[in-house]
């Protein structure tokens, strides 16, 4: 067994090391020569859930203390008072783990956070608690999968739940978390549970239960005076991030490969976002943007209406990939939302789909898209409310983006002469009220690639 730990003790400082200084580009044979197998590596990580042993393992109420230097810190239960993990450590996540009331913790650039697949690894900050996990773009902070590269899938571990204080839409203003998360929801609009910056969510959503499986990110409740800006979430089995009602604000959010939606909100979600790009795998996925006011009330108060500007959704065309990929955005319930200077490209069926109780508030305003280019979804330009498509800013031409499409190596600036860049489409101003930026681009990027270095495209 000690033989075994001080191999993946090994095996994980690597990893960490090659995350960091390789970014998005983590290649198999980087770990390989640490001199572990695939084999060998899989049983360390599942079999022998990352060294066993109680002595490296947190209590419920304590603060965690790694064994070594350098080692992995097996974490579970209850962080009750204010921790800091490190970059020289990889943080095994078993069971929830959650950050109470009262606790905040904070996570250094450059460290490996790993959810373990055989006790659903998963991390929670409940209302009142804090998270602050500020990477770099040189080092960011990455929760991953305890399976090797090359062997890890959707939803071999659980997620990232944060849960505010912030007001939903639901009867009695509370609600519990999927996956029994937490509670969450309140009153408090300005509620804040930290920072998210520079934050990598990959292969999660582990299913606990038929059609009860996790999202990437989950924002439950969540207030305006949380910061979340440069994150991504990378194969999860459900929606890659989702907003249950709250006001917490996104910028700069890839969605990549998700299982199911990309986008996701309901229960009264009214934060905003600029500089969102989804793009979707046919294997598994559903649609870019799925929007909802609450299912069931759907004149709930406060409605959902979120103000977005600049974003791209990549659909995945064709049947080669599989079946998958459906709606550019689906409206429904009720959502209103402004929605501006978006590129949707490539679904299967209509690039959105406008229906029930949300044809009402297009058509009384509540819910528009304009300053949007849409082009090449098999299903046509939209449906359910087709007067957004009569507006001179939103145009049926090809967005000329480099390489929308190459799951491996994605690439979504427009070319010089793209009508996204060129005039051919006015840019909608945002408000000018200190969390947009002023641009003079439609979609989720311009000329400066935002997801460079930190990001990650491997497909295993």
């Amino acid at each position: 067994m000690e033989s075994a730990r001080t191999h993946l003790l090994q095996f994980c400082s690597h990893w960490a090391v090659v995350s960091r200084t390789k970014g998005r580009t983590m290649k198999t044979k980087n770990w390989m020569s640490s001199g572990l197998t695939l084999t060998a590596v899989a049983a360390l990580a599942l079999g022998l859930a990352a060294c066993g042993g109680d002595d490296n393992t947190a209590d419920n109420n304590a603060t965690p203390t790694p064994a070594a230097t350098g080692g992995v810190v097996n974490v579970s239960g209850d962080i009750t008072t204010d921790t800091t993990w490190t970059a020289d450590n990889t943080y095994l996540l078993q069971g929830a783990v959650f950050v109470r009331q009262g606790a905040t913790l904070t996570i250094q650039a450059g460290t490996q956070v790993v959810g373990e697949h055989s006790s659903l690894g998963t991390l929670v900050v409940a209302r009142g608690g804090h998270i602050n996990a500020i990477g770099t773009r040189e080092a960011p902070i990455v929760f991953t999968s305890d399976r090797p590269v090359g062997s890890r899938a959707r939803g071999d571990w659980g997620g990232l739940i944060l849960n505010g204080s912030a007001p939903l839409n639901v009867p009695g203003g509370v609600k519990e978390g999927e996956g029994d998360t937490g509670e969450f929801g309140g009153n408090n609009v300005n509620d804040n549970s930290g920072t998210l910056r520079y934050v990598r969510v990959e292969y999660a959503g582990i299913e606990f239960s038929p059609d009860n499986e996790l999202n990437g990110i989950a924002f439950q409740g969540v207030g305006a005076q949380t910061t979340v800006d440069h994150i991504q979430v990378h194969f999860n089995l459900d929606d890659a991030m989702e907003f249950f009602g709250g006001t917490v604000n996104v910028k700069y959010a890839l969605a990549t490969a998700a299982g199911d939606d990309s986008f996701d909100w309901t229960d009264g979600w009214r934060g905003k976002g600029q500089f969102w790009i989804a793009q979707q795998k046919g294997d598994d996925a559903d649609n870019g943007f799925e929007c909802d006011n609450l299912e069931g009330i759907v004149d709930a108060s406060p409605r959902s209406n979120p103000t977005i500007y600049n974003v791209t959704l990549v659909g995945s065309p064709g049947r080669t990939a599989g079946d998958g990929s459906t709606h550019g955005m689906v409206l429904r319930r009720g959502t209103a939302g402004t929605l501006r200077n978006f590129i949707i490209l490539g679904f299967k069926q209509a690039a959105y789909d406008v229906r029930d109780a949300s044809v009402a508030q297009a058509q009384n305003g509540a819910l528009s898209l304009d300053n949007a280019i849409i082009y090449g979804n098999g299903g046509g330009p939209g449906s359910g409310y087709t007067a957004w498509l009569q507006q001179n800013a939103v145009v049926q031409v090809s967005p000329e983006l480099a390489a929308p499409y190459n799951l491996g190596q994605p690439n979504f600036m427009p070319a010089s002469n793209s009508p996204a860049v060129n005039g051919t489409v006015p840019v909608a101003a945002p408000p000018n009220d200190g969390f947009f930026e002023q641009v003079n681009f439609i979609g989720g990027m311009g000329s400066s690639d935002w997801t460079e270095g930190w990001t990650t495209a491997e497909q295993s």
